[in-house]
């Protein structure tokens, strides 16, 4: 078997900030140890039934799931009766999705795609798109992150809905990092720390019991910034969450969920910005 190439960065990471770098992040032998780092029961646990309820409160029935990663979601989803396509920009990652699925008696439906010509690759129309597990932050420029949404709600249906996720990257930048650990990256064994933090990089590093070290370089998407560009791409209404709640204190969450809707609500519960007052 074939050793696997290392991460490279250059000789100065912190002046790697691309779009296209996740590619050569995701090396098989960071994407082996991906589940490691998820831990799909306790993240299932934490998790509940948010996105299955949010899905079938909406009538949804046919999933893009374009991110994909190593199956998670897309096994939870099939599971659960929805129709599937999951969709990623690393082969690695899709095909461990595709192992993942198999071990568990499903064939995934699997599309290797770039967002920004999301529509090139994947074909039809869907009631939802998920994008989960901090993925957009993989998207450096400010354009790519208007194409890919663009690209997101064209592959919606009339009265489709977008989930979208992202650390609080607010806290982080204004406080410093800390995690409850609870949401999302639930391996128990695992050390995930930011490397270093300014307004247009946060890398993060990946450390394993078995002493190997990985990083990602991402952008931190402030809260504010993800619902504006949400709403100036077509959405009208988006709702936020902190780790599943629809209450909380703006620097307690580990990560917030948006979920847009594309069809307009006919509530008075919507403010001017967009979002839905319960």
């Amino acid at each position: 078997m074939s050793q696997d190439v290392k991460q490279y960065y250059g000789d100065n990471p912190l002046e790697v900030r691309e779009t296209s770098q996740y590619k050569e992040e995701y090396i098989r032998g960071f994407v082996q140890k991906w589940d490691e780092l998820i831990d799909w029961e306790a993240r299932a646990e934490s998790e509940g039934d948010f996105f299955i309820r949010v899905l079938k409160e909406r009538g949804a029935k046919k999933i893009l799931d374009v991110a994909a990663g190593t199956g998670f979601h897309s096994v939870r989803l099939r599971k659960a009766g929805f129709e599937v396509v999951s969709a990623d920009g690393s082969p690695e990652m899709l095909a461990m999705a595709f192992e993942n699925g198999r071990k568990r008696d499903m064939i995934l439906r699997t599309v290797q795609a770039d967002w920004r010509w999301l529509n090139r690759d994947v074909h039809g129309k869907f009631d939802a798109v998920i994008c989960l597990g901090n993925s957009f932050t993989h998207l450096f420029s400010e354009r790519d992150r208007r194409k890919a949404l663009a690209e997101f709600y064209a592959a919606l249906r009339h009265d489709g809905l977008l989930i979208l996720d992202q650390r609080n990257y607010d806290a982080i930048i204004d406080n410093g990092y800390s995690s409850k650990h609870v949401y999302y990256y639930c391996g128990g064994n695992v050390k995930v720390a930011p490397e270093h933090v300014d307004e247009g990089l946060a890398r993060f590093t990946y450390e394993f019991p078995d002493q190997s070290k990985y990083h990602l370089n991402m952008f931190p998407l402030r809260k504010k910034y993800v619902t504006r560009l949400m709403h100036e791409v077509g959405f009208p209404t988006v709702r936020t969450y902190g780790d599943f709640q629809e209450t909380y204190r703006q620097d307690d969450p580990d990560f917030f969920v948006h979920i847009a809707e594309k069809a307009y609500l006919e509530s008075d519960d919507v403010t001017e910005d967009g979002q839905v007052s319960r």
